[in-house]
C-alpha cells in the first residue's frame, strides 16, 4: 500500500453524519451508537476510501460499499460484532499484514458475511489486530479446513495506522 496522504479535511453536515451512522449500523448494529458524536470530520485520502475523524481521531473508514471502524476506533470502542478470532501463532503474521488463513482461526461470530469487513482479534485478550474483508460467510468459514479466509486491508503499523493529517 502506498503512503496514505490526506487530501481534504472538513466537517460534515448532520444529514451526512446520519447517513454515515446508518451505514455503520448496517455493519455492526447497535454498537454504532458508541461512535456517534456531534462533530465528525471527513479526511479524503488517496487510498480509495475516506476516513472519518471523531474527536480528531481516525475512527471510521468508508469505501464505496461499506462503513466500518478503523483499528483505532475499535481499540477505543470495542465491539463484539463481525469478529474473526485467531490463535497466538497467527498474531505475528497478522500484525505484518498477512491475510488470514483457516488454520489460524479459532472462532467466528455468526454475523460474518462474505464481501463485508470484519475485525481480526487475538484470542487471549480480544484486542483487534487487523481489519479485513471476509471471503466466505460464517458457516463456510467454520466448515472449511484450509485456505485464505479473510483478505487483510488494515493492520497495526500500516500506513493507515500511522496516517498524518
Amino acid at each position: 500500500m502506498a503512503k496514505i496522504i490526506g487530501r481534504k479535511r472538513h466537517s460534515i453536515r448532520k444529514s451526512q453524519a446520519s447517513a454515515l451512522f446508518a451505514g455503520l449500523r448496517a455493519q455492526i448494529g447497535e454498537s454504532a451508537a458508541l461512535f456517534m458524536d456531534d462533530r465528525v470530520e471527513i479526511l479524503e485520502t488517496n487510498a480509495g476510501f475516506a476516513l472519518y475523524l471523531i474527536n480528531k481521531k481516525p475512527q471510521l473508514m468508508e469505501s464505496a460499499d461499506w462503513v466500518f471502524p478503523t483499528l483505532q476506533g475499535l481499540l477505543e470502542h470495542p465491539v463484539m460484532e463481525r469478529r474473526v478470532v485467531v490463535d497466538s501463532g497467527a498474531v505475528p503474521y497478522v500484525v505484518n499484514g498477512a491475510d488470514i488463513m483457516r488454520p489460524g482461526i479459532t472462532s467466528v461470530s455468526e454475523d460474518v458475511k462474505a464481501g463485508c469487513p470484519v475485525q481480526v482479534v487475538e484470542e487471549r485478550h480480544g484486542k483487534p489486530l487487523a481489519i479485513g474483508i471476509a471471503l466466505y460467510d460464517a458457516t463456510d468459514l467454520q466448515e472449511k479446513k484450509s485456505g485464505k479466509m479473510v483478505k487483510t486491508i488494515h493492520y497495526i503499523g500500516d500506513d493507515l495506522w500511522n496516517v498524518e493529517f
